[in-house]
């Protein structure tokens, strides 16, 4: 008697540890699609803010070598300006 009664404990046992088991396991892969899903979305966002960088630091980039050949057409104009008054005073 006391063996049936141990086995309807154990059956009763396990039946519990299958439950739990299968309502930690339904937690931990909602928790997971959660985490998931948030990560996607952060990292989208963060795709669009280094988009953004990007397309700025080219708007940067263009601006520089416009100002570089600027300045480097000036310095063109000022040698020949400087090679024709050298010219005129060795002559």
């Amino acid at each position: 008697m006391a063996n049936k009664k141990a086995k309807n404990k154990s059956a009763f046992t396990l039946k519990d540890v299958r439950n739990t088991v299968k309502s930690v396991n339904k937690f931990i892969l909602d928790t997971t699609e959660e985490v998931l899903d948030a990560t996607l979305e952060r990292t989208e966002d963060w795709q669009l803010v280094g988009e953004k960088a990007i397309q700025g630091g080219i708007k940067v980039a263009a601006k520089q070598q416009d100002l570089v050949f600027d300045a480097l057409e000036a310095l063109k104009k000022q040698i020949k300006k400087g090679k024709k008054r050298a010219v005129a005073i060795t002559k």
